[in-house]
């Protein structure tokens, strides 16, 4: 079984456009063009980027919560602690894309 960092890469780099790089403060950051979708620190945690709105409601939903050094930014933390937190990063990882790509899926572009 592919340990959960490797599950989200192959997810996310499957996306058209995506690219990835190290991130300065460790672990692999994911962009679509000069925009960082978010990064994943190893396979226990991803952080991403959202508009306040989508940070709130995404917290208020569990399916985030805020960022783990940085609560009070417009950054969230998913930590993977389980298989279904690797479906859940992912899943915002694709809303990121949707964001930035203006698409409904990956798949679609």
């Amino acid at each position: 079984m592919k340990r959960p960092g490797e599950q989200i890469r192959e997810a996310v780099t499957s996306w058209p456009g995506v690219t990835i790089l190290p991130h300065r403060f460790g672990g692999i950051e994911y962009r679509y063009g000069k925009k960082e979708m978010g990064h994943v620190h190893g396979d226990r945690l991803a952080d991403l980027r959202m508009p306040r709105r989508l940070h709130d409601e995404l917290i208020a939903a569990g399916r985030a919560r805020p960022h783990h050094v940085l609560p009070e930014t417009g950054w969230v933390s998913v930590f993977i602690d389980a298989p279904k937190d690797v479906d859940d990063g992912i899943e915002l990882f694709r809303i990121q894309y949707e964001r930035y790509t203006g698409s409904s899926s990956p798949s679609s572009v």
